[in-house]
């Protein structure tokens, strides 16, 4: 048991490169690329659209390179081309180049994002408990945290934050080469039948989409926000760490509701505090009530991808739970490419406000939707066959 706990801590160094390093640290950035480079917010909402339309791209061809090369491989590399990914953001100022790198970085974000549930699903199997996959989606919250401890302090330096960036992405693909590991029985063989079962999950597929729109305004816009409103850096950099350790503490909430609870109740819950979270930094921007927000933000959004993962892990058959989570972080991706950008679009026209609103608006629209969907048993164990 301690074997697999720490398999999945180390496990959980994926979602800290792939999402925490990769994806959210850019928010951090924003304020300097955007005074440094002229940019506007949507140009700023494009780059992010960017990653999320690489994010798209790779969750499409996951199955086949996991086919091709394993599961565990897939991980593996997906981690080391995330860490080349951001070492080619570091080069130059480029707007097109940096598009290119972003993509790239969200093509390897979709490998190890996929590959490293589908590892802490076979993980939660054997200990029977959902703990492995919300501690593997928390990691996103170590990656948030040393963005938030070394970007701000590093000022309009943004190539160097980003070099940073990249070691530390390096370091995390080899400490959790190992962890990445799978029996050759459960990389079934390539002629093995792969359905996504997505219709039986059509609302929660639904209420994805909503959520992924707008979840990722609210971290992508965030520092632009407190910028606006001339908070220090200080202000800024504690917002930030207090978020990325709220995403850290979240297994201690949230992994016996997402196996306990019901069908998807543990979903309506998070994606309800999530639009209260956001709607929260609306009403003051004074540092109380910021951090009050990002502390409620930070421990409940990267558990709605775990409880997506808990729903498809009770509800299809372990040999098409890949391509049932690729096509899940398609959909994810699709609502992640537009959101920044139709979110930016809002902000020039009024101000940084419309970010936030936007992101509880959707998560609410997506509380609604599960909150309709009919009650079913708690998410049953599922069991791998490993024998011929």
């Amino acid at each position: 048991m301690r074997a697999a706990q720490w398999q999945a801590l180390r496990l959980a160094l994926g979602t800290a490169s792939a999402l925490g390093l990769a994806r959210f640290a850019y928010g951090l950035l924003i304020p300097a690329m955007r005074d440094d480079l002229g940019w506007s917010l949507a140009e700023a909402g494009v780059m992010s659209a960017a990653n999320g339309l690489g994010y798209l791209v790779g969750a499409l061809v996951t199955p086949v390179v996991q086919r091709r090369l394993g599961t565990a491989a897939t991980f593996r590399w997906g981690m080391v081309l995330t860490a080349v990914t951001l070492a080619a953001t570091a080069v130059g100022g480029d707007y097109l180049a940096l598009l290119t790198a972003r993509a790239a970085a969200g093509v390897a974000g979709a490998l190890v994002f996929v590959t490293g549930g589908v590892i802490a699903a076979r993980l939660a199997t054997g200990m029977s408990s959902s703990t492995p996959i919300v501690v593997y989606f928390a990691g996103t919250g170590l990656g948030i945290v040393f963005s938030g401890a070394i970007i701000p302090a590093l000022g309009d330096r943004w190539q160097l934050a980003w070099a940073g960036l990249s070691a530390a992405a390096g370091l995390a693909a080899l400490a959790s080469w190992s962890a990445a590991r799978t029996d050759e029985e459960e990389d079934a063989p390539a002629d093995a039948a792969r359905r996504a079962g997505v219709r039986p999950l059509w609302r929660t597929a639904l209420a994805y989409v909503l959520f992924a729109a707008g979840y990722i305004t609210y971290i992508t816009f965030l520092s632009a926000y407190l910028v606006d409103r001339h908070a220090p850096v200080a202000q800024v950099t504690l917002t930030w760490t207090v978020l990325g350790l709220a995403v850290a503490a979240a297994p201690a909430l949230w992994s016996r509701p997402i196996t306990r609870w019901p069908g998807g109740r543990a979903l309506t819950v998070l994606l309800a505090l999530l639009a209260g979270a956001a709607a929260l930094a609306l009403v003051s921007s004074a540092p109380p009530v910021v951090l009050t927000s990002a502390v409620a933000y930070g421990a409940t959004f990267m558990s709605v991808p775990a409880a997506v993962t808990a729903l498809i892990k009770a509800n299809t058959p372990p040999a098409d739970w890949t391509a049932t989570l690729a096509a899940f972080t398609v959909l994810f991706a699709a609502g992640q490419t537009a959101g920044p950008w139709l979110a930016g679009l809002l902000a020039d026209r009024f101000s940084t406000d419309a970010t936030l609103a936007w992101t509880a608006i959707l998560c609410a629209a997506a509380a609604l939707i599960t909150s309709r969907s009919r009650p079913s048993a708690a998410p049953r164990p599922s069991v791998i066959k490993t024998d011929a």
